[in-house]
């Protein structure tokens, strides 16, 4: 397979071209001929136009590319080595929604062949790839079969997973916003039904990654590396923002404790703060998924995204105390919210917590503005009907500085007090500032 699309003589396909998928089909379409796959058609229409949707590449990047970009799923018949990496979601119940990798399973499936390959990206449970997805693109395969209208049309028994084409799991790495660690400097994990698709699998990925490929054993082994990876990190955090909770009744600085408790070697420095994105709070959830149909009911991760869950109430509730220590009738307040993406200098609003913070104060009846650089305005008010300010008005009650995109790590003391009613009270969510840029700072 390495060979043949090293010479052109077959494609790659990329389904879903979003934060991970465009910035991999372009990569390979540096070197390899490929064919890029969304459903979305207005996004199709702008990436054929060199703009990337998620404004995270430059039209640099899509330079000296081979690549087609289409809505047309019929255009992936002419693909042999499948790569899907469309968004794994929770619903409203914490629950996997995993619509979207199944239809994606379903739309190579309806016109997969004998020696290809299928790849998955999207981040999910131990043996979701096997048992979830797999049937997926086999049931459609399948109905691909019967379409025959005669007996000598009629094809060939219906594919046999792992024998008839090969799969495999290599879970992306990518991380929006990050212009150092960028794709091909990320070591990848790969993996593969069996050794031989193990083995080309890493040829495919081996020739674009720098940093080299890591073989897991099998495709399970690659799916809860992954899954743990951000499932790790979300739990330090939860840890830091418990802590933060703790020494704000205590009335110390937790930053403070954190570098202090830093000088000594073994101590990891997490810190407090607002988990969001489509990551590190989604992940977990899908290994609780797995692992309560397994009979165990996780305790420690399902305590941290409880508590990371929390803080947006936790927030919300302490800059309304501090609202009425100064007098002042909530419902009768203007609060601004600076930044609503779910990271700093990104454009992604995908399970912001900012979102949540901003719907637990109108829930206390207090206006609320938000402004951010990055965010559309269009897609803000789609996905949650939240208005986004061009610029702060004046006379705000509060100001809280959610996101620490780079324009607001400039802004000064006396802008703060330009766009404060009276004296400034300022939340710092992220800890860009200090005391000194207002008498009423408080930060997580």
């Amino acid at each position: 397979m390495y060979k043949d699309l090293l010479s052109k003589k077959k494609k790659i396909s990329v389904t879903g071209l979003g934060y991970i998928g465009l910035p991999i089909a372009l990569e390979f379409a540096k070197h390899f001929s490929v064919i890029g796959f969304d459903i979305n058609e207005s996004r199709v229409e702008m990436m054929k136009e060199g703009i990337d949707p998620s404004k995270e590449l430059d039209p640099k990047a899509f330079e000296g590319t081979d690549i087609l970009f289409t809505a047309n799923p019929k255009d992936l018949k002419n693909a042999h080595f499948h790569i899907i990496a469309v968004p794994t979601d929770i619903d409203e119940h914490k629950v996997p929604n995993l619509t979207p990798l199944l239809k994606a399973s379903e739309t190579v499936g309806s016109i997969i062949k004998k020696g290809d390959y299928v790849i998955y990206e999207s981040t999910v449970y131990p043996g979701c790839t096997e048992d979830d997805c797999i049937p997926a693109l086999l049931k459609a395969a399948t109905k691909q079969k019967v379409k025959a209208n005669t007996i000598d049309e009629m094809p060939e028994a219906p594919l046999k997973a792992g024998i008839d084409f090969k799969y495999g799991y290599s879970p992306e790495r990518i991380v929006p916003g990050d212009k150092v660690r960028t794709l091909t400097t990320i070591l990848k994990i790969v993996s593969g039904n069996d050794k031989d698709a193990l083995e080309e699998i890493a040829k495919v990925y081996g020739h674009i990654i720098e940093a080299g490929v890591h073989k897991a054993s099998s495709v399970k082994v690659a799916e809860a590396a992954k899954v743990i990876e951000n499932t790790q990190r979300d739990i330090n955090i939860s840890l830091m923002n418990e802590l933060a909770i703790i020494f704000d009744k205590i009335g110390i600085d937790t930053k403070e404790v954190i570098e202090a408790a830093g000088t000594k070697w073994n101590f990891h420095k997490y810190h407090p703060g607002l988990v969001g994105g489509h990551c590190i709070s989604v992940d977990p959830y899908y290994l609780m998924h797995k692992s309560k149909q397994l009979g165990h009911d996780p305790q420690v991760i399902a305590a941290g995204r409880r508590i990371n869950d929390e803080m947006p109430r936790f927030i919300a509730k302490r800059l309304v105390q501090k609202l009425i220590e100064k007098g002042k009738n909530p419902g009768d307040c203007k609060v601004l919210v600076m930044g609503i993406t779910f990271k700093e200098n990104v454009a992604d609003i995908r399970n912001s917590k900012v979102v949540d913070l901003v719907s637990e104060l109108i829930d206390y009846s207090i206006n609320v503005h938000v402004v951010d650089p990055h965010a559309s305005p269009n897609e803000l008010a789609h996905e949650y009907k939240i208005a986004l300010l061009d610029e702060p008005s004046k006379n705000y009650d509060a100001i809280i500085v959610a996101v620490g995109h780079e324009p607001y790590q400039q802004l000064t003391k006396k802008y703060f007090e330009q766009i404060s009613k009276d004296e400034v009270i300022l939340f710092d969510i992220k800890g860009i500032y200090n005391s000194k840029i207002a008498k009423e700072y408080w930060k997580l």
